[in-house]
């Protein structure tokens, strides 16, 4: 036998093993306590959204589920130890796009890089945001949005939950091709950012939908458009940004919730917590409360999400780099 040939039989044979050792794993996983680690403070949306899942999903996998809150740094903290544990499925992650795609282009340096060290396994929901207005603004539209902020050029600001947040890099982007000169004013966080709003300290901004629904049914803020492709469920009769004619890719691509475990972790592994996840979603009252804060459930496996990733990757880093964002 040649050298080349028995080369061949040896990738090919360790590779079969490696395949049988995955699906063994897969058909004994879970073996003990899953730890999700959600690298925010307890009590915020995707805190809530890990619990959810967490809970539909203890029943199926047969062992204890805990959520362990790892907040800091932007979600650096938490989502680096997920990266580091071991590959075995029993430690993962659930955040934002933010600490899993925006934080690559946000720090120069990360203690992790979510491309390599990381495995996109579940796309839980998609969290759209929504472009809001003072109800003392006299705008209902994005066509009167324009002529308002032409005549007002370099007078207006708009809000944020803070620096590099979605609600920052799409309000830049917005600000840039309607050609406002807006002032950014970045807040600790959504609730005194709405407290602002309606207060009239500041006449627009990105929010989140559920902390806005509120005050948009009391006629305190007015809802312009929404981002992403398709209108959410709890505001029908809003249209998004890219219906109104705003089509660049920022406008139509959104947020999102996802579920991510180490890179080594084996595809059979991955692929069991992505079909529970899934299973987990798709029960009506988990879909009725996904939507309830705003979001869309899709619970995407892994290869539809890491299409998702690499779709909105190229986006996300020249909003950034455009709007010279660092948090570094």
């Amino acid at each position: 036998m040649s050298k080349p040939c028995a080369h061949f039989i040896r990738r090919g044979l360790w590779a079969a093993a490696f395949f049988l050792a995955g699906a063994t794993q897969a058909q004994t996983y879970p073996v003990r306590t899953i730890t999700l680690v959600v690298p925010y403070p307890a009590g915020g949306g995707t805190d809530t959204v890990a619990r959810i899942v967490a809970e539909k999903m203890r029943p199926a996998l047969g062992q204890n589920i805990v959520i362990d809150n790892r907040g800091g740094a932007s979600g650096i903290v938490g989502t680096d130890m997920v990266a580091k544990a071991a590959p075995d499925g029993h430690t993962l992650v659930v955040s934002l796009s933010t600490s899993l795609l925006i934080n690559k282009f946000l720090f120069k340096k990360l203690p992790y890089d979510p491309q390599k060290d990381l495995m996109m396994v579940s796309q839980i929901a998609l969290a759209p945001i929504m472009l809001v207005v003072n109800e003392k603004v006299p705008v209902r539209n994005v066509a009167e949005l324009k002529t308002y902020l032409a005549a007002n050029k370099g007078k207006l600001s708009y809000g944020s939950w803070g620096i590099g947040s979605s609600a920052h890099l799409t309000g830049a982007h917005l600000s840039k091709v309607l050609d406002a000169d807006m002032t950014h004013v970045p807040y600790k966080g959504g609730a005194p950012l709405i407290q602002d709003l309606v207060g009239g300290q500041i006449p627009l901004s990105f929010v989140g939908i559920a902390e806005a629904k509120p005050f948009i049914d009391a006629g305190k803020l007015r809802p312009i458009g929404i981002t992403g492709e398709t209108r959410v469920n709890f505001f029908p009769n809003v249209p998004t940004l890219a219906e109104q004619g705003l089509q660049d890719d920022v406008f139509r691509i959104v947020g999102w919730i996802g579920l991510a475990a180490p890179a080594a972790t084996p595809k059979a592994i991955q692929q069991r917590i992505a079909d529970e996840v899934r299973a987990a979603v798709r029960l009506p009252d988990v879909r009725a409360r996904f939507e309830s804060f705003g979001m869309d459930p899709v619970a995407r496996g892994p290869e539809e999400f890491a299409a998702a990733y690499r779709k909105d990757m190229p986006v996300w880093q020249q909003v950034v780099k455009a709007s010279g964002a660092t948090l570094d």
